[in-house]
């Protein structure tokens, strides 16, 4: 039976058979938990927010010059994009199914974290561009297999009534992990081989603070279904048949999110080139990031605890993604450094709010408690994709679609039907 429009879903009931889930926690141990997964959370953005928008284009840049630099950034994130499009919703099939005596998370948490860093770690001492590519695809395997059970740990062992806090946290983590990565990019752009290390080190060293802190309880008990593939690359994307409000909430967080990264992915060239800053621009990302910052902090703080207050979520979503893409235009018709300041402070406000409700949103339309981390990984594509897909889409936008001035409305465009999106889903309110 479907549930009244505007209640919201009830705890999810374990099974009476071990899962291998850790049973919801509370108190102290919420606070333990929620103290921890935000700064993994933050671990893993700051390399998104730091590497392909700044690192990566400043060493392809070094690496092939001026001429060739926005094709090769294309291309080398393009591949990237496709490898991390099926690497988290694997990584959470494989760790549903994962039975050990740490559980079914920590281990692919740190497992992933350690290979993605070992990778970032490699890309810091070629400078062949195959390598990068190839190394580049690793960095995306590691860290989304480290995603999808990271965000599994919520609807694990977070109560429902609880989510919009933990939404919060857990978005921020996300969202400041990848503004301070681009003034930590800005900070180290001309020792690229140390930041990398040092990227991949923190990482790993928050994901192992985590899991050791707040451990899973033991799955090797737990039982196991028969594994089918047809059923398997079934449920890859979204079914909108199946599990429709599944379905708009995976493209309500696509479209906002590549919005967003459409952008600030490129805010570099973007400065270099369309506000005129040239070799300048670099000195000027730490204010972009800090003026989104400034705007971030308080939308998320008040967002995620005022939803679970209120009972809702979608009116703050939809509202989110519609300042976003309101907020793009500012640039287009001022295209001044002033301008994409004002632009980063609304935007911060924007994608603050929708990070601090969107993931309790999205908790509360998965399919099935047997395989929320493969259904976490298969929606937290429609937030890592865009990151590494948005330069190669701006690349083609600005070599063959009109420039660098194009990519403003085109960003308003896709938030907005992300505001569409969301306003399908019936199920919550």
């Amino acid at each position: 039976m479907a549930r009244p429009p505007g209640e919201l879903r009830a705890p999810f009931a374990l099974p009476a058979d071990p899962a291998g889930v850790a049973p919801p926690v509370d108190g102290r141990a919420l606070r333990r938990l929620m103290a921890c997964i935000g700064p993994a959370n933050l671990g893993i953005a700051l390399v998104w927010g730091a590497v392909p928008s700044t690192l990566l284009a400043l060493q392809i840049q070094r690496t092939v010059g001026e001429e060739a630099k926005v094709g090769t950034l294309a291309i080398v994130t393009t591949v990237g994009a496709l490898v991390a499009m099926v690497a988290q919703p694997v990584a959470g099939a494989v760790s549903d199914r994962t039975r050990s005596r740490f559980g079914r998370r920590g281990p692919w948490i740190v497992a992933g974290t350690a290979t993605g860093g070992l990778a970032l770690i490699g890309m810091a001492f070629t400078h062949s561009i195959p390598a990068m590519a190839a190394l580049w695809c690793l960095v995306q395997i590691g860290y989304n297999f480290a995603m999808g059970p990271l965000s599994a740990v919520m609807p694990d062992r977070v109560p429902p009534q609880k989510r919009g806090l933990f939404s919060t946290v857990f978005g921020l983590g996300a969202m400041c992990g990848s503004l301070l990565g681009q003034v930590f990019a800005a900070v180290f752009d001309d020792r690229i081989t140390t930041a990398y290390v040092l990227l991949a080190a923190l990482a790993t060293t928050l994901a192992v603070v985590l899991v050791t802190l707040n451990p899973d309880h033991s799955s090797r008990d737990a039982p196991q279904g028969p594994f089918r593939v047809r059923e398997f690359l079934g449920e890859l994307l979204p079914n909108p048949r199946k599990h429709p409000d599944f379905f708009w909430v995976f493209i309500g967080r696509l479209c906002t999110n590549l919005s967003y990264f459409l952008v600030i992915g490129y805010k570099l060239y973007i400065l270099q080139d369309y506000i005129g800053l040239h070799d300048e621009a670099i000195d000027h990302v730490p204010a972009l990031a800090l003026s989104a910052v400034a705007g971030l902090l308080p939308a998320a703080v008040v967002s995620g605890p005022l939803s679970d207050r209120l009972g809702r979520r979608k009116v703050f979503v939809v509202a989110s993604a519609s300042l976003i893409g309101c907020a793009m235009l500012i640039p287009f018709a001022v295209p001044t450094m002033a301008g994409m300041t004002a632009m980063a402070f609304l935007v911060g406000v924007g994608f603050g709010c929708f990070q601090g409700v969107d993931t309790a949103l999205i908790s509360q339309v998965l399919p099935s408690e047997r395989s929320f981390a493969r259904d976490l990984g298969v929606v937290n594509v429609a937030a890592t994709l865009p990151q590494v897909l948005a330069p190669a889409i701006a690349g083609a936008v600005v070599l063959w679609l009109g420039g660098y001035r194009t990519l403003f409305p085109l960003a308003m465009a896709f938030a907005l039907l992300g505001a569409v999106a969301v306003l399908r889903v019936k199920g919550v309110r």
